[in-house]
């Protein structure tokens, strides 16, 4: 199951449709674990199918207290403002943490001309390498 490894992503999200049946959080509890937020899609088909939203949630809750759950319809878009403010706070937070960490990374001229220094060695050793 891909929610049991690390892919380097910022977050997991776990897509639950309404059709699927409110039980899948507890049948497949290491993707809700790993998931940051629970996308309940096609709430549009709700009043044609026996699903319980509170008893779905309840299931993720017990998985993930931490879960966080938005509801949508990407046939009707009921939800899809929401899912985008979503990801976009997603990516102001990675991009505000990636200034973050240039910032800390060294500014001197000297620090500067060591990395460079450093680089050429590593080019060096590279083409030593490789085959003539």
């Amino acid at each position: 199951c891909p929610a049991g490894f690390d892919l380097g992503e910022a977050h997991k999200v776990a897509v639950l449709s309404v059709t699927e049946g409110e039980d899948k959080p507890l049948k497949y509890p290491d993707m809700f674990h790993a998931a940051s937020l629970l996308l309940l899609n096609k709430i549009d088909l709700l009043p044609h199918l026996r699903f319980d939203v509170e008893r779905c949630l309840a299931n993720a809750k017990q998985v993930n207290p931490a879960i966080e759950v938005l509801q949508l319809s990407a046939a009707t878009d009921q939800g899809l403002a929401d899912w985008l403010a979503w990801i976009e706070r997603g990516a102001t937070a990675a991009r505000q943490q990636r200034v973050s960490q240039v910032a800390a990374l060294p500014h001197s001229a000297q620090d500067v001309a060591s990395l460079q220094r450093r680089v050429a060695e590593l080019e060096a050793q590279v083409a030593r390498l490789q085959p003539r």
